[in-house]
């Protein structure tokens, strides 16, 4: 449609925005993470880095410390699409893409995950230890067989929000300046934000800035569960209820509710005592049912894929429905 000077308008950000995602996330699907040079682990060095100038055992200095990296990440990301912007759609389309696939952590959870069940069907635990803190922050030196599976289960359910489905929908709501900085705030989060004694102060905001971040992300993950359980053998009605009956008793307002929606769907019982290198947690548990096997394992990698795509689809919609409420 031309507008009153005879020119066309030009397009609406939400459509460009939805086919960034969709490309940023066929590429996840494709390779990966890349093997060497990750945007997040240059992140994480920086934080590293500016963490030996910038801590102090208090909650202010760590607000300034995520200040600091949250922001410069998210200006970074605003610079990046405002020139892409001048370059026309396909710039704005390519920066999109570029900010989801380096967010994006599917595939890789997803081969991380399997490789874990083809360890630990073979009775390789040493060297299933080895793979888990790829997975989780977990000690892998106090684990047996059966809690390999259920740690790496749950890291699986908590990872299908944290990098999947949260990149996506914020993603969908901001662009590249929202989901680049929605990474940063979930990557300070896993490297500060533990009840440590060194960060029981100062990864204070990490912690529940990324509990923020992700609320709405751990609920749309749990209804997509629970949706598409039956795809993998599981039970909708199960992720329901292990959801309403068990989240609430989690430490975290998030994790609980994926773990429990998880636990639910595909009929195991998750929780129970947790080894980290700081402290052990006793977690309440979640769901109904025996200890989760490999064959559990495998389906949990089945159902987080499945969600993923569901997450894309979601976030269509959302940008879908932004753009609607934009028209004039």
């Amino acid at each position: 449609m031309s507008t009153t000077s005879g020119r066309s308008s030009p397009p609406s950000a939400e459509p460009l925005r939805s086919v960034g995602l969709l490309v940023g996330y066929a590429v996840d699907v494709a390779l990966g993470d890349p093997a060497r040079g990750h945007p997040v682990a240059a992140f994480g060095s920086a934080a590293a880095g500016l963490e030996r100038l910038t801590y102090r055992d208090g909650r202010a200095a760590g607000a300034l410390h995520v200040v600091a990296l949250v922001g410069g990440v998210g200006v970074l990301g605003v610079l990046a699409q405002r020139a892409a912007g001048r370059a026309g759609p396909l710039g704005s389309i390519a920066v999109t893409a570029a900010a989801t696939w380096m967010t994006l952590g599917g595939t890789t959870l997803a081969r991380t995950g399997l490789a874990m069940a083809e360890l630990l069907e073979r009775g390789d635990l040493e060297a299933a230890r080895r793979l888990l803190p790829s997975l989780c922050g977990r000690d892998p030196a106090q684990l047996d067989g059966p809690g390999l599976a259920r740690a790496a289960l749950e890291s699986v359910a908590e990872n299908t929000s944290d990098a999947e489905v949260a990149p996506l929908l914020w993603g969908a709501v901001g662009g590249a300046p929202a989901v680049l900085a929605y990474r940063g705030v979930n990557t300070l989060d896993a490297m500060v934000g533990y009840r440590s004694p060194r960060y029981a102060r100062f990864g204070w905001a990490a912690a529940k800035l990324d509990d923020a971040a992700n609320y709405l992300a751990a609920r749309v993950t749990a209804l997509l569960v629970a949706a598409l359980a039956p795809l993998v053998g599981g039970s909708t009605s199960g992720a329901l209820r292990a959801w309403r009956r068990d989240a609430a008793r989690h430490p975290s307002p998030n994790a609980g509710v994926v773990e429990a929606a998880f636990a639910g769907a595909l009929g195991v019982r998750l929780g129970g005592p947790t080894q980290y290198r700081h402290e052990l947690e006793i977690r309440p548990v979640l769901g109904d049912g025996p200890a989760p096997g490999v064959s559990d394992l495998r389906r949990a990698v089945t159902l987080s894929r499945l969600v993923q795509a569901g997450a894309l689809s979601v976030s269509g919609l959302v940008s879908g429905l932004l753009a609607y409420r934009r028209r004039p």
